[in-house]
């Protein structure tokens, strides 16, 4: 598996472990599997549980066709739905521990997910060998969609310990602070976590104050700072949202 710096808004490398086809290929066939389950539970239920199979009787090729594409449209739409809901994620790709992620290091959007949706239109054409073939030769494992939507999968078992990760102990009787941390992603904070544990070890005060400003920024908080020093308001914003995300190791 080759290594990915993921450049965040704080112009910050962070270096993740691509995701390598096998387990791509592994997370399509669960997705694929729960899609055709999917189909015939429908279609057993159509047919079988309410007896609506009479409903096609009479009609033309292309009305059975369209009855049979609603029916089955949710298996159609079903990565870019669940990539949204999930955060880059569908529930075979959190089951192989992978994920979609900008390369720019923002959270991919909608749009993105899009984007790597039509491109599957491509991607699995001749079988699949276009997609297979794109991700063998390109230098992050890509297929087009995610050369187009200038998205990665990357894998999310390096996390060697909790110093590389989200994660941040915590003891049971910790008293939060700031609950509006529950607006951000866990992609927001583990670039925040990233930042913030590398400007610490380089004791880069620049990066710190600015990555301090954004998340007051996005965060709408006013702190003053003869109570709480930056380092301390990273420090408590990382266990807040710990605590209100029920994260735990």
């Amino acid at each position: 598996m080759s290594q990915i710096a993921i450049n965040t808004s704080q112009n910050v490398n962070i270096n993740f472990t691509t995701a390598s086809v096998g387990e791509r290929m592994l997370a399509f066939i669960i997705d694929l599997l729960i899609r055709v389950a999917y189909v015939v539970i429908v279609l057993y239920l159509f047919f079988n549980i309410l007896d609506l199979g009479y409903i096609l009787n009479g009609l033309d090729t292309w009305s059975v066709m369209a009855v049979y594409l609603i029916l089955t449209f949710p298996t159609y739409i079903y990565p870019v739905v669940l990539e949204s809901l999930m955060e880059g994620q569908t529930p075979g790709k959190k089951l192989m521990k992978i994920r979609v992620v900008k390369i720019d290091g923002y959270q991919a959007s909608f749009g993105d997910y899009m984007i790597r949706w039509v491109f599957r239109l491509v991607d699995v054409s001749f079988a699949g060998a276009v997609g297979l073939i794109s991700m063998i030769v390109s230098k992050n494992n890509q297929r087009l969609g995610d050369i187009a939507s200038g998205t990665a999968v990357i894998s999310l078992k390096n996390n060697i310990n909790i110093s590389h990760t989200i994660l941040e102990n915590i003891h049971e009787d910790y008293i939060p602070s700031f609950p509006q941390v529950i607006a951000l992603s866990d992609n927001d904070m583990r670039i925040i976590k990233d930042n913030y544990t590398k400007a610490v070890r380089t004791d880069d005060r620049q990066i710190i104050n600015k990555l301090s400003n954004k998340i007051k920024s996005i965060l709408k908080l006013e702190i003053d700072p003869t109570k709480m020093t930056e380092r301390q308001f990273i420090n408590v914003i990382i266990k807040d949202y710990n605590y209100y995300t029920g994260k735990d190791n």
